[in-house]
C-alpha cells in the first residue's frame, strides 16, 4: 500500500506563494507519475501539473508561468512551487500516485490519494 502525506498549504494573499509538498510511503515497487489536483468550491477535482518518473511534466493551462511540479524519486516526494497566486486557485489541492507498481511482478497498476491541503488566496 501507500500512503501520501501532503503539507505547505496555509492562507497567502494575491501574487504570493506557496510549495506544497507530498511524500509517498509505504510498500510498493515503483510510481510512474505523481501530481496534483485541485477542487475549488463547488467545482470539479480538476489536473494541476503531473510529473513521471522521468521527469516529464503537463500543467493546466490555467496555471502554465506560475506553477511548477518537480520530484525527488530517491525521497518519493512531489512538490509543486506555486507563484503568483490568485484568489481563483483557492482549493483543496490533492496528491495522486498514479500507475503504482507494488511489486516488480505486479500485473496491474494502482493508484492512490492524498488527504488533501487546504490552499487559500485571499486579501
Amino acid at each position: 500500500q501507500v500512503q501520501l502525506v501532503e503539507s505547505g498549504g496555509g492562507l497567502v494573499q494575491p501574487g504570493g506563494s506557496l510549495r506544497l509538498s507530498c511524500a509517498a510511503s509505504g510498500s510498493f515497487f515503483s510510481i510512474n507519475t505523481m501530481g496534483w489536483y485541485r477542487q475549488g468550491p463547488g467545482k470539479q477535482r480538476e489536473l494541476v501539473a503531473v510529473i513521471t518518473s522521468g521527469s516529464t511534466t503537463n500543467y493546466a493551462d490555467s496555471v502554465k508561468g506560475r506553477f511548477t511540479i518537480s520530484r525527488d524519486n530517491a525521497k518519493n516526494t512531489v512538490y509543486l512551487q506555486m507563484n503568483s497566486l490568485k484568489p481563483e486557485d483557492t482549493a483543496v489541492y490533492y496528491c495522486k500516485a498514479d500507475r503504482v507498481l507494488l511489486r516488480a511482478w505486479s500485473r496491474s497498476f494502482l493508484d492512490y490519494w492524498g488527504q488533501g491541503t487546504q490552499v487559500t488566496v485571499s486579501s
